[in-house]
């Protein structure tokens, strides 16, 4: 399913809601582009679906062979999820109990390569946001990071006039308790309401956000040693951090509880 007016287009798949916003005249070459990155969305979760019986991940689970035309994606996808590990001491993992599971990087990189897509027909302005996920480019842009514990409201704003440029939030409030600690296969306990990372790839700032909830209390210490990216943490009684990343790499601004527009 899709809507579709000027530049602007919504897609259903992987289980959530995928927008894309263009700001530029609509080209021909640019609405092709467009329905290539469409259709780059819909291939990902054919392949790395874990709901799916014959993607790529339920074969890996059976042991099952995958479709050679698979096999460069899938090594890609498994090569970044083992440097992920390795680079977050194990907090971030595409293991849980023995069951293969990427899909806490998959959707950053899907969004990333759509908007590269995009970027080789000559957008040089875009959104694209994968359940709550933004992947910036040009600008200048405004994010708004909803509250886990007001909703309707803005717990803060990321501005990006320039990008490339990734925001990614972890939390329990839109999916409930889905995060799990790969250390103990259970879910992660909810030291932070929500937290928000950003970056330029959302592929690592998704990545990041996910092994950084999992560390919860120790999230703000470990995310303030590395470089290039910024946080925004919400705890559950409702009172707020932030690290001092640079502002080039997006660093929420909080704001108070209004409704967001």
């Amino acid at each position: 399913m899709r809507e579709r007016t000027g530049l602007h287009r919504v897609v259903h798949t992987m289980g959530t809601v995928f927008s894309f916003t263009v700001r530029a005249e609509p080209t021909p070459r640019l609405c092709r582009a467009l329905d290539e990155a469409e259709a780059l969305l819909h291939h990902v979760d054919a392949v790395f679906s874990p709901f799916r019986a014959d993607s790529a991940v339920s074969r890996v689970r059976r042991g099952d062979a995958v479709p050679e035309e698979w096999e460069p994606e899938l090594r890609e996808v498994l090569g970044l999820c083992a440097d992920a590990q390795r680079r977050t001491d194990g907090w971030f993992s595409s293991w849980h109990s023995g069951v293969f599971d990427p899909s806490g990087l998959v959707k950053g990189w899907a969004v990333e390569r759509a908007a590269l897509v995009l970027r080789e027909a000559g957008a040089e302005h875009l959104c694209l946001n994968g359940g709550g996920d933004v992947q910036l480019h040009g600008g200048p842009w405004r994010v708004g990071i909803a509250h886990p514990l007001l909703p309707g409201t803005c717990a803060a704003v990321v501005e990006s006039t320039a990008g490339p440029l990734g925001v990614a939030t972890s939390g329990p409030a839109e999916r409930g308790c889905h995060i799990v600690d790969p250390h103990t296969g259970t879910p992660a306990a909810p030291a932070l309401a929500s937290l928000t990372v950003t970056g330029p790839s959302l592929a690592e700032a998704d990545m990041l956000a996910t092994a950084a909830y999992c560390r919860g209390a120790e999230a703000r210490d470990w995310l303030s040693g590395l470089p290039g990216v910024t946080a925004f943490a919400v705890t559950p009684d409702g009172e707020t951090w932030a690290t001092r990343g640079p502002a080039r790499a997006g660093r929420p601004r909080p704001v108070p509880s209004a409704p967001a527009g």
